[in-house]
Parts: structure tokens; sequence; C-alpha cells
């Protein structure tokens, strides 16, 4: 009777046990259903979180692409185009890109604007030119140089737009880098050089209108097809970007190679290429002044289609917004992404 008992018990005990283990079971499978249920059935990411959060930002006025900092004002950063100085770091992740020679030569210098992304290391950092501050005053943006030419210099020092000089603040905004030949070591962070815009007391609210963007895709016909944009910058200067029809961007080469960026070993991308025809004026064996207001052709490639126009500043106004316009005159609506503007003397 007593061995009877403790079976009974035992039993009783072990079923306790299995209950207990199924009711746990049936927790976990409940509250993984639950989630699953919330998510839609979807497992997502680390980086599909990100995107998800990234798609709630508003749009950006210079892109069109979602952006945390629309509020926040443009940072037009100076870099080098010599071969020594590539892959460049942050170029790929600047907002818009101006590039032009400035030399009789050819060689070409490139403006980076930056508003929505915030690249942990920029350069090389060159010098100031004149051609580019109107560009830089166009977007309202605070503009980063390392020193510059007499001519942009006497415009700079006189505070013709808001500017930020590493010959000044070199140790404080900017550093070199070691093992780089000068001057081509020059370096700074974003977050460097918004902390030179705060001690300065430079207005930090972004004032730029914007340009007009669509989502409606180039309607595309045997006249208006382009798969590829040459820039007939002398070698090793010379630019070529291919579309890419999967990702609907272009990819860009510069010397017959793939233009890379170091932060990210990624290629230099962008939704929109523009191309400006303009003149120029001789100015010394090391200096042109290219002209950059008033207007003059343009052709703009995106969606893997061509576009002619004409681009227009009003010269008699330093911080007038760059415009790209149709053959019809009304202002072109831009594919929503990265633009590199490529300017050419002819």
């Amino acid at each position: 009777m007593i061995r009877w008992l403790k079976f009974k018990l035992d039993l009783n005990s072990g079923l306790n046990k299995l209950l207990a283990i199924a009711g746990i079971l049936a927790l976990v499978f409940i509250t993984s259903f639950f989630i699953w249920w919330q998510s839609d059935g979807i497992e997502i990411n680390k980086d599909e979180k990100s995107e998800i959060i990234k798609n709630d930002f508003p749009k950006s006025l210079v892109t069109g692409l979602p952006c945390e900092h629309t509020d926040k004002r443009p940072l037009a950063v100076m870099f080098a185009s010599d071969p020594i100085t590539r892959p460049l770091s942050g170029i790929s992740q600047a907002d818009i890109v101006f590039e032009m020679p400035v030399t009789p030569g050819g060689v070409t210098r490139m403006m980076a604007v930056y508003q929505c992304e915030s690249p942990i290391e920029i350069g090389s950092i060159r010098s100031a030119r004149e051609d580019f501050i109107p560009l830089a005053a166009s977007l309202g943006t605070v503009y980063i140089h390392w020193g510059g030419e007499r001519e942009a210099l006497k415009k700079l020092d006189v505070h013709i737009i808001d500017n930020i000089d590493a010959m000044i603040y070199e140790t404080k905004y900017f550093y070199r880098k070691a093992g780089i030949k000068q001057p081509h070591n020059g370096f700074a962070s974003f977050e460097k050089l918004w902390d030179g815009v705060e001690d300065l007391k430079y207005g930090t609210d972004n004032l730029f209108d914007g340009y007009l963007h669509t989502d409606k895709k180039s309607t595309k016909n045997l006249n208006n097809l382009s798969d590829t944009v040459i820039i007939n910058y002398p070698f090793p200067f010379n630019v070529a970007w291919a579309y890419d029809r999967n990702k609907n961007i272009y990819q860009r080469s510069r010397g017959d190679k793939p233009e890379l960026d170091r932060n990210t070993n990624e290629q230099v991308s962008a939704g929109v290429v523009a191309v400006m025809e303009t003149s120029s004026k001789y100015i010394s064996k090391d200096y042109i002044n290219v002209n950059v207001n008033g207007g003059g052709d343009l052709t703009i490639y995106q969606n893997g289609t061509k576009m002619p126009g004409q681009w227009k500043k009003d010269p008699n106004q330093l911080g007038s917004k760059l415009y790209f316009y149709d053959s019809d005159g009304k202002e072109i609506e831009l594919m929503p992404g990265k633009i590199w503007v490529e300017i050419i003397i002819n």
C-alpha cells in the first residue's frame, strides 16, 4: 500500500513537471507567433530596420532622398583631384558635388556639399578657388578650404560668405595625416567641421530652397537613351559615368579606373549627372577663371536618358540659386538621388 502511494505521488509529480514544461513551451510558441504576426511574418535584419527608420525621415531639398538633417546648413568642402590623393575620403557621401578645370592644363578640383551624411574623414582638402564661391553661396553653405588662390582669399578674408580656412584653424578643426606628402595630407571630420561652424557662430539653419524632384521615370526613346557620360578632362582627370540599369544609378570612373571612396571602399555613384557648358578666362600659367554665372548649355543625365536644357544663375546676386531648365524653359524635375555637376569649357 505504501509502495503504491509512493508510485502515485511520483506519477503526479512527473505529470506536473510535464505540464509545467508544456506550459512553458506553449508560452514560447505564443510569444514567437505574436512577434511574427506583428512583423507580418517577415524577419527584419539590422540593415533593413535602419532602412525603414531612414525612410521615415523628411526628403532632402537637394537630393530628394530621405535625410535626417534637412534643417541643417550644408557644408561645402574643397577636394583635391591629384592622382596621389586617390581614393578620396568621404567623396561618395556628399549630396551634390561640383567639378571643373582650374588650370590651363586641365587639372580639376571638386567641391563636395554635405548635409545628410556625416563622414568620419573628409579629404584630401585643398585650396579655395574663386569659381567655386558662387556655387557654395548658391546652396547657402559654409565654405571649407585649405588656404586659396589670391583672388579667392581676397573675397573670403572680407567674409563674402561664411568660411573656415584650415590655414587658420589647422590643429583645431583639421589635421594632417602622417605618411602623406604635403599639401595632400590635409583632412577633417564632419563632426569637427560642424564644431567650427558653431564656435564661429555661423548660422546653422538650412536656407536653400531646393531642387524639384519626381519619382516618375523619364520617357525613353531612340533619341534620348544614354548609358554613358564621358567628360573629356585630360588624363588622368578624365571622367566616365556608366549607367547601372538594375540600381538606376551612374557609377563613376576617373583616369580609366573606378572611383572609390576610401571610407567605404565602394565605387562613387550618382542618381543625376548634370553637365554644364561654359567659358573661362586665362589668369596665369597656374590658374583660369571659370564662368559659373549667367547661363549656358546643359545636359541632364538620369534614368538612363539625357535631356538638353540650359543652366542659369543670376550674376548680380551671389547667393542666387543655380537653376536647371529644360528646352521649354521649365525647371527640370530631378530623379531622387545624389547629384554630380560636371562643368566643361567649350
